[in-house]
């Protein structure tokens, strides 16, 4: 019996790395991607001195053929996947008097369409209990005028959510957009470790009653 695996999109050393490390706690191994294996070394280091196995990987999470041959190569040398984490957003910022479209398709190509690549390669090696965990946001239904595109991103990837949780619950599979009702903090409730935990008690809530949305308000829920 392997260990079962998380794999995170868009890690950093902030949230990414916290949520990796709190599945790790529970005897995940960790795969961390980021846009290269080298800036992700580091954190999968700094895993491994705490006893998590962990894998660091680069890809471009905008070219679409490159995700899903990532995906497939974790998928088959690990024999599973878990826990699909997608993390990454871009901030940009350009009010909606500057914002072009071109700016904002670039930003919905990094925040939102990724997911579709990695989840359909990623299917096949995602067992009943898999589950799909998304990083959200209040900008879904606060935007900052001052950059629109995070909002748009962070809204159409929670709307996504939705149809990719029920699509996949026949199969045993959920989805959750975790919303994080508050800016990322160095300390308090919205610092890294703080968050991570409310993502993982969102991506192992059991399958009775589940919704494909969950806020997080900083208050230890």
């Amino acid at each position: 019996m392997t260990s079962p695996l998380y794999v995170v999109l868009g890690a950093g050393p902030g949230l990414g790395l916290a949520t990796a490390r709190r599945f790790g706690r529970e005897g995940y191994d960790v795969v961390l991607v980021g846009r290269s294996a080298e800036q992700m070394a580091p954190l999968a280091e700094t895993l491994a001195s705490e006893g998590v196995s962990a894998d660091a990987e680069g890809v471009d999470l905008t070219d679409e053929a490159a995700v899903r041959a990532l995906m497939v190569d974790i998928g088959s040398r690990h024999g599973r996947i878990d826990v699909l984490h997608f993390n990454p957003s871009a901030w940009r910022e350009a009010d909606v008097l500057h914002l072009t479209p071109d700016e904002l398709f670039e930003d919905l190509a990094l925040g939102v369409a990724p997911l579709l690549p990695a989840l359909q390669a990623a299917i096949d090696f995602m067992p009943p209990g898999g589950r799909v965990l998304v990083t959200g946001s209040m900008a879904a239904e606060r935007p900052s005028p001052a950059a629109p595109s995070l909002g748009v991103q962070k809204a159409a990837v929670r709307n996504l959510v939705t149809s990719v949780d029920a699509t996949l619950a026949e199969r045993g599979v959920r989805a959750v957009a975790v919303q994080v009702n508050g800016a990322l903090a160095k300390e308090g409730p919205f610092a890294p470790p703080a968050v991570a935990q409310a993502l993982y008690a969102a991506a192992t809530r059991p399958q009775e009653g589940w919704t494909p949305h969950v806020g997080y308000d900083g208050d230890g829920s």
